[in-house]
């Protein structure tokens, strides 16, 4: 379709007198949420909105006209909220097609398949109409964990090397240099190399009072799907991969603290560090299920694990309960019968009411249900998440208070994964004002993440996963 075709029912408005009234709904905020893979673009209104949408190409733009609507401040606004780094969005062009029919012109940078669908008001939202832009190639996660991990080797090897050329060209003439042109850099032990970003002090971060800097998160281009060599697939079987799942983000904030402490941004940033220091260790690869702050539906979220064929899934969390004197942190299994206690069963539902504030169309959730039904969690691997769960449970006992001295079990939808040990980790609750204060410190995370990490390190030293050729 031209652009002329595009305008021919009325021009593109991009400026509003005094006047200007919203017709029928009114649009109560735009938002979109940028991620390397999907963008989600939020219409929030009073009222339901009705909306067509087409793809044009030469070049590549979604079209989308919004009935019973007159250009308002809000949606004019949106022109200015789409990030320079986002994968798929360019601009955005908004006017009055015609009379009572919004137009939003979204250019696009690559093709996309859309997903349009409406959220009824739930929690803190309205009436939500929502388009999940994916590409049209999916990439392969098993390609982008070998390819991240030969970057992260090929960086440490320069850096090494640029510091050992900066060396020798210090040394004065005629003295000893400690090694000679010609030296095998790669035979060299490599520092770790930083993958994740600098966590700021409280009062230092763009987030406000949050004290957690997540501003410095770059959205990489994902790996294009392709079958893997023969040597790359001999790479990847001689990999340990954990799945680390930062809960919530996006359009589901998780659980907020007395001061504003969102869960999603503190339990990001921690994901962020713990995924730093495991793969700083030999032969592991760490898969976040989010890497910035976008909404992952809770069955998406075990199936990325599944498509790396993940040994461990650590899902992270800092919730709140009813009352602000609740403290302690507490690591979860999945039950196959009734949760272990009443405050676990009323953790699992509040943790699996994610997909209705986050947002899920009907479809995904349909499929999802279709899921929960078809797989049955082992008993072999409930018994090896609780045996996980024991050593991480061990660890941050050391480092706080613990809601409660044993693992506990639940219904969680994240932890149900067949083949693949699982656990929720609940840091902290940060509806504890003490206890929000210590998630917005660097130092307590940090510590908290050396926890994890030695937990985890622990398991797998004393239950190796077994040899198996993953069938790529």
């Amino acid at each position: 379709m031209k652009r002329r075709d595009l305008l021919r029912g009325g021009s593109l408005v991009l400026c509003l007198g005094a006047t200007d009234l919203a017709f029928g709904a009114t649009i109560l905020a735009v938002r979109i949420w940028p991620a390397a893979d999907y963008t989600r673009v939020t219409i929030e209104s009073d009222q339901p909105l009705v909306a067509r949408n087409f793809v044009a190409d030469n070049p590549y733009r979604l079209v989308v006209d919004i009935d019973n609507l007159e250009l308002s401040p809000a949606l004019r606004d949106m022109v200015g909220k789409v990030h320079s780094d986002d994968p798929f969005i360019a601009g955005v062009r908004v006017g009055q097609n015609q009379p009572r029919v919004v137009r939003v012109v979204l250019d696009l940078k690559q093709a996309v398949t859309p997903q349009q669908f409406v959220l009824a008001p739930v929690a803190a939202y309205q009436h939500r109409l929502v388009f999940d832009l994916y590409p049209v190639r999916e990439p392969d996660p098993l390609l982008a964990l070998l390819r991240g991990k030969e970057q992260a080797e090929q960086k440490a090897a320069q850096e090494v090397q640029d510091a050992l050329g900066e060396f020798i060209g210090k040394i004065p003439n005629g003295a000893d240099a400690p090694s000679r042109p010609g030296t095998d850099v790669a035979s060299m032990p490599t520092p770790p190399v930083s993958s994740a970003p600098r966590v700021a002090d409280a009062g230092t971060t763009t987030r406000g009072a949050t004290g957690v800097d997540t501003s410095s998160m770059e959205m990489q281009a994902p790996f294009a799907a392709r079958p893997l060599t023969p040597e790359e697939k001999r790479k990847v079987d001689r990999l340990l991969v954990i799945a680390i799942d930062p809960g919530h983000g996006g359009e589901d904030p998780g659980a907020i603290g007395p001061t504003g402490l969102k869960e999603k941004d503190v339990v990001l940033a921690i994901a962020m560090q713990l995924r730093e220091r495991l793969n700083a260790k030999s032969g592991v690869r760490v898969l976040l299920t989010r890497d910035s702050d976008f909404f992952v539906p809770l069955g998406e979220r075990v199936k990325k694990a599944e498509r790396v064929q993940a040994d461990l899934f650590v899902s992270i969390h800092a919730d709140a309960f009813f009352t602000p004197e609740a403290r302690g942190a507490s690591v979860f299994a999945l039950s196959q019968g009734g949760a272990s206690s009443a405050a676990a069963r009323w953790m699992a539902n509040r943790e699996n009411q994610s997909d209705s504030v986050g947002g899920v169309s009907v479809k995904v959730k349909d499929a999802q249900v279709m899921r929960a039904m078809l797989d049955m969690s082992t008993t072999a691997q409930i018994k090896d998440s609780l045996r996980v769960g024991d050593e991480v449970l061990s660890r941050i006992g050391k480092v706080g208070k613990l809601h409660h001295g044993s693992v506990e079990q639940a219904s969680f939808a994240v932890l149900k994964a067949p083949a693949i040990p699982s656990i929720l980790v609940e840091t902290a609750f940060i509806s504890n004002p003490q206890e929000e204060d210590k998630l917005r410190d660097a130092d307590y995370r940090t510590r908290l993440v050396e926890a994890l990490f030695t937990g985890i390190d622990r398991y797998f030293a004393k239950n190796p996963p077994i040899a198996r050729h993953r069938d790529l």
